[in-house]
């Protein structure tokens, strides 16, 4: 790529024109293209290559000239800011790309003086290997700052001291008095008056593009009435745990001992032993908000087919009254053949639900005895694999021995393999000198072709523009006046004049807004009829609903005493008896467990927990079981 002295000069002062406050980094490279364009396509593609890495790279090169500028630098130009940026971003990230005989050529089209000193404050090993590079490392990682940027740096630091050396010695050279010599008479041409370029036509504007309308609000916002829907929801979860909190209450109270009667020897100073009750685990507070009472709305579709159910319920019923008046036949002994059967099914189900309630219950038990037997086991297996171990241990031992002894031969080989390291290095580097050298000569033959190609197509615009003047420059022939109110005699059927025919059209458009309010007042009468038709279907279905909720409700209180009544199933006995005897045989094996020696680990309470956990949710059924049972003339006696 061609870096000359324009490119380094054009690239830092657009670098001076950023701001980082105000620009990003996107649109300055946009406006920095747009004010490039009296450059070469392969100069202005070099200047927006070293912009782009100059602002992606701005934190660390910002890092360096700031240092610059507080330390040597004091007495160089604010201006030449943009110009140190640029040569140490060269310096640290383009250099293995261009290589040194070039970056040797950038720097010396510069002022020497000034990449004098930059170069040899940049370049100091001392300044590289200490603030540098822990400066670099609060920005990037450490280990990537290290091996990335400042070995490399280190690398080429022979080279640089010799370009520093070479340019202390040019400096030194331009300072000594120059021998003056006799002036000769210049010939000077003729002061001819240049013609003028003709200027390039003025490009047509751009179009700009409707705004578009913006996002409504709604369409990130909850609807209202789903908001009330979860403050609803939140409000009867509220209520249904506080119900089961005053349930459980009652429940503990019930199942709390009452005092033992005291001894006839003891009389009345025995005190009564009381059982501390089971902890309550309550749920964490929450916050709910009692709502207003919101209807759920319907849209009209929605009443019009809840207001025909009705209807065609109301119709069934009526036929129904008829058909009985005309003599038809009642369904009373089938209603009620019907309500036996669905209570033995609901009978069924409820000692189905039991049993399966007994069989988890049972299934339990037997998973604690497994884990039981299963305890016993990894005790054993346990003894076992120490003894793997301790073998394991000796063997892996005497591996180790023999790993040592390889890898001492290991290293006696690596130590002969690395004495040819630095030929084949310098081989190596030799090679990639040859590579860079040959890719920069094909690079400046083909900025050459691209330059020509360019001119080319300067010069084709040029002749398109000439001609394109020339027919503009064309005389052309104005149009005759036009007499709206003339008609134009072609002898054509219902011909008239401009005038005539925009009036009529105005009288077509009067007619067409008339018929427009009209149907405009049809639809607003027709809106209003229907509006009203929907609030009284809205007040049938509203009536409907409340008689439907009332029966739902009588069905329900009707379920809830048939499902009150225990059942006495023999399979739900036989159950209850297997859970009984596989609890009696946990508590024994439980016990054996305790009698034997404590193990080295922490003991797990679980299964002991778990255990008291299902006995108190058997009590507890037990108790509302009772409280549910309806009591009996006897029993209230007794």
């Amino acid at each position: 790529m061609a870096y000359d002295r324009k490119c380094l000069e054009a690239a830092s002062a657009q670098l001076n024109k950023f701001r980082p406050e105000k620009d990003s980094p996107e649109q300055f490279l946009e406006a920095a293209s747009a004010t490039l364009q009296s450059l070469s396509p392969p100069r202005r593609a070099c200047v927006l290559e070293v912009l782009a890495g100059c602002l992606e790279h701005r934190r660390l090169l910002e890092v360096v000239v700031d240092a610059f500028y507080a330390r040597d630098g004091r007495l160089c130009r604010g201006a030449d800011r943009g110009l140190f940026q640029v040569v140490c971003y060269l310096a640290t990230f383009q250099l293995e790309e261009l290589g040194f005989p070039l970056f040797c050529e950038v720097v010396a089209s510069q002022p020497l003086d000034k990449m004098l000193k930059f170069l040899r404050f940049f370049f100091n090993p001392l300044n590289l290997c200490s603030w540098i590079k822990d400066e670099w490392s609060l920005v990037y990682d450490g280990s990537h700052v290290k091996e990335s940027w400042i070995d490399p740096l280190m690398r080429w630091q022979p080279e640089v001291q010799k370009l520093i050396r070479q340019l202390q010695e040019a400096l030194a050279s331009q300072h000594l008095p120059q021998k003056t010599k006799a002036k000769v008479t210049e010939p000077r041409g003729f002061n001819l008056t240049l013609p003028k370029p003709r200027a390039l036509p003025m490009p047509e504007p751009v179009p700009s593009l409707a705004k578009p309308r913006p996002v409504p609000g709604s369409t990130y916002q909850v609807p209202e009435e789903q908001q009330r829907l979860e403050m609803i929801k939140r409000f009867n979860r509220w209520k249904a745990e506080e119900l089961l909190l005053r349930a459980n209450v009652e429940e503990l109270r019930c199942a709390m001992p009452r005092a033992r009667a005291g001894s006839p020897g003891q009389g009345s100073q025995a005190k009564p032993r009381l059982r501390a009750p089971p902890r309550i685990r309550r749920t964490p507070k929450l916050t709910f908000y009692r709502p207003d009472h919101v209807p759920v709305k319907l849209n009209t579709a929605a009443i019009l087919r809840e207001g025909a159910l009705y209807q065609r319920e109301v119709e069934k019923e009526l036929q129904r009254v008829d058909k009985l008046v005309d003599g038809a036949g009642d369904f009373s002994e089938f209603l009620e053949w019907q309500k036996k059967m669905q209570a033995r099914d609901r009978e069924e189900q409820l000692v189905a639900d039991e049993c399966r309630r007994l069989q988890g219950k049972l299934s339990h038990e037997e998973a604690a005895l497994a884990r039981h037997s299963l305890v016993q086991e990894n005790k054993q297996k346990a003894d076992r694999k120490k003894e793997e171990t301790a073998e394991l241990m000796q063997q892996r031992a005497e591996q180790r021995l023999q790993e040592e002894r390889a890898a001492k031969e290991l290293v006696g080989q690596v130590a002969e393999t690395q004495k040819n390291v630095k030929a084949a290095q310098a081989r190596l580097l030799k090679g990639r000198r040859q590579a860079a050298q040959e890719l920069t000569d094909e690079r400046r033959e083909l900025l050459q072709r691209s330059a020509q190609a360019a001119a080319e197509e300067r010069r084709r615009r040029g002749e398109a523009v000439c001609l394109l003047r020339a027919l503009e420059t064309r005389p052309t022939r104005k149009g005759k006046a036009v007499d709206l109110t003339q008609v134009a005699g072609h002898g054509l059927e219902g011909e008239m004049s401009v005038v005539e025919l925009r009036e009529r059209l105005a009288l077509l458009g009067e007619a067409r807004r008339r018929q427009q309010e009209e149907t405009r007042d049809r639809i607003v009468r027709g809106r209003r009829a229907r509006g009203r038709e929907l609030r009284a279907t809205l007040e049938q279905i509203a009536l409907c609903r409340a008689a439907a909720g009332r029966a739902a409700a009588l069905r329900w209180e009707e379920k809830k005493g048939r499902s009150a009544q225990p059942s006495q199933d023999e399979r739900v006995l036989a159950l209850r008896r297997r859970v009984e005897e596989r609890a009696a045989e946990r508590r024994r094996q439980g016990t054996l467990l305790q009698g034997s020696p404590p193990r080295a680990s922490r003991p797990r309470p679980r299964a002991q927990l778990e255990a008291q956990h299902w006995l108190e949710l058997e009590q507890s059924g037990e108790r509302r079981l009772r409280a549910l049972q309806p009591r009996s003339p006897a029993r209230e006696a007794a």
